[in-house]
């Protein structure tokens, strides 16, 4: 048995970006949750028995309580804010399982499902269909993967050392130190992908790092800098690693077969029919956005 957890905000804001703009009769945007929904059907015309959606009903959510700059929703254009609502109604239609957070975000819901699925000893693999950053943490051997959909590159752990330089347990550390423009955060000064790597290669975690560089032996160049600077902003790389770790502890089901697609609900042909007769717009092209 395989499990798909998807990243349905990233999949959403994809689809925005790259379909023309279509408005049902109601004159809303739907473009974007129409291509969703077509991407999803197709996964499961593609075999896949079980899937699960998770999306940020709210963009905000606790990070934004401890730090000020965290990712908030000012800046998202509204007629893509207005599908997060409008995709998770349609995909429950379609029965498909849907994860709408609030108090957390949809990169938790990925994780916390997929460390609730690999409970079940008939999951084979988790495929978490997401390119974010952060899910890398959550990739265990080949059990646990995380598949970037659009490039169709999958990683396992061996893929996750080779894209960072650091195994899964250290991509909190990681993103601790070289942040995530993504979500907001800036990681501490200096501090590259480059040189985080090497350093975290070696001592896996931030309090494993010595305060003396000399007892790094890594090739950094720019060492001593960069331990003044990890003994100087020590908290806000605990609180940026914080912001950086997903939690794992939100319950979204009791049986991995509450995942299983048993098809579409009887009300979805009424809400296909009318993303079917949206209008496409001349010039809704992603550019003109």
């Amino acid at each position: 048995m395989q499990i798909y957890l998807v990243d349905g905000t990233y999949e959403l804001f994809r689809h925005y970006y790259a379909l023309p703009n279509a408005r049902d009769a109601e004159g809303r945007e739907v473009a974007a949750t129409r291509g969703v929904l077509a991407s999803m059907l197709g996964m499961l015309k593609g075999g896949v028995t079980h899937l699960a959606v998770a999306t940020d009903h709210v963009i905000e959510s606790f990070r934004n309580e401890l730090w000020a700059g965290y990712k908030t929703s000012a800046g998202v254009e509204p007629d893509l804010l207005a599908q997060f609502p409008l995709l998770e109604q349609v995909l429950s239609a379609a029965g498909i399982v849907v994860w709408p957070m609030v108090e957390f975000e949809a990169d938790d819901a990925l994780a916390a499902g997929a460390a609730a699925a690999t409970k079940d000893a008939r999951v084979e693999c988790v495929v978490i269909c997401t390119p974010d950053k952060d899910l890398g943490q959550c990739v265990s051997n080949q059990r646990v993967v995380q598949l970037h959909r659009r490039t169709n590159v999958t990683l396992d752990e061996s893929g996750v050392v080779e894209k960072f330089g650091v195994g899964p347990e250290s991509i909190p550390d990681y993103l601790g130190l070289v942040g995530d423009s993504a979500d907001g955060y800036p990681g501490l000064k200096g501090w590259g992908a480059k040189s985080t790597a090497a350093v975290l290669g070696k001592f896996r975690h931030l309090e494993e790092i010595p305060k003396d560089w000399r007892e790094w032996h890594v090739k950094a160049t720019n060492a001593a800098a960069l331990a003044a600077t990890l003994v100087r902003d020590w908290d806000d790389a605990l609180l940026f690693r914080k912001l950086a770790t997903l939690r794992t502890d939100i319950d979204l089901f009791q049986d991995v077969d509450e995942l299983r697609w048993k098809g579409p609900k009887p009300e979805f042909d009424a809400i296909a029919a009318r993303l079917d007769k949206a209008r496409t717009e001349k010039g809704g092209q992603s550019g003109n956005r």
